[in-house]
């Protein structure tokens, strides 16, 4: 069977690599002993699928895992095994099963919700910024990718961008919805288009678009996305 995880990864952690917190949890889970099914081969790994890496530095509360177990365990009992073998910063926030037949997290996750601290532009001057990433046709960008420079546009990932109050803390923040395809935009991309350094980002939801409606990749039932709650609040 497969065991969903969705977890969280904040504070210190965050400077971490993907490669780094994929073994916190190989370790965690052999402590839990529980029935993680391995390839096959010279080197056996054990079977586990992550969502879309997080980018170092930024801090996330819907990170995605899959598990692979040779036997039936309940989601729960895996949550509350694993849960506390983790190391502070990495929190288990719920566990359950995907869909039957449902493709790897990577392949079906089209968007990103982020929460983005902006601690030296008004909120006026922000949403002037923003309006204009979106009333543009093109946002043309150098990368490099595979030891090759590209350019990309990256207009078409831009699902929603707006600013809130900051509650607590100097600025103002942004709350941004960025698709994943063809490529995604990481949050210090979105800096360079506007012209600013952005503070701590925060990824809160991962979105599946499927037959017109969103859901996030834990729960399947039908989900209003992040951007439309925080518009209608």
């Amino acid at each position: 069977m497969i065991v969903r995880i969705r977890f969280s990864k904040l504070g210190k952690v965050r400077w971490t690599s993907h490669r780094d917190v994929a073994r916190m949890w190989e370790r965690a889970l052999r402590r839990a002993k529980l029935p993680v099914a391995y390839t096959g081969g010279f080197s056996p790994r054990p079977q586990l699928s992550f969502g879309l890496a997080l980018p170092t530095g930024c801090e996330s509360v819907a990170e995605y895992l899959d598990i692979a177990l040779e036997t039936e365990v309940e989601p729960a009992l895996v949550k509350q095994r694993v849960g506390p073998l983790l190391p502070g910063g990495i929190g288990v926030v719920a566990a359950g099963e995907p869909e039957p037949g449902s493709a790897s997290l990577q392949a079906e996750v089209t968007s990103c919700t982020w929460d983005i601290s902006v601690p030296y532009i008004a909120r006026s001057e922000l949403d002037e910024a923003l309006s204009k990433l979106m009333g543009a046709a093109s946002l043309p960008v150098v990368r490099e990718r595979k030891g090759h420079v590209v350019a990309d546009d990256l207009r078409p990932s831009l699902i929603a961008l707006f600013s809130r109050d900051a509650r607590d803390e100097l600025g103002t923040r942004l709350v941004a919805e960025l698709g994943t395809r063809p490529r995604g935009v990481r949050p210090a991309e979105l800096a360079e288009l506007l012209g600013t350094e952005l503070g701590l980002a925060r990824r809160t939801c991962q979105w599946i678009e499927r037959g017109g409606s969103k859901f996030e990749p834990l729960d399947a039932r039908p989900a209003v996305s992040a951007v439309a709650v925080e518009r209608a609040s």
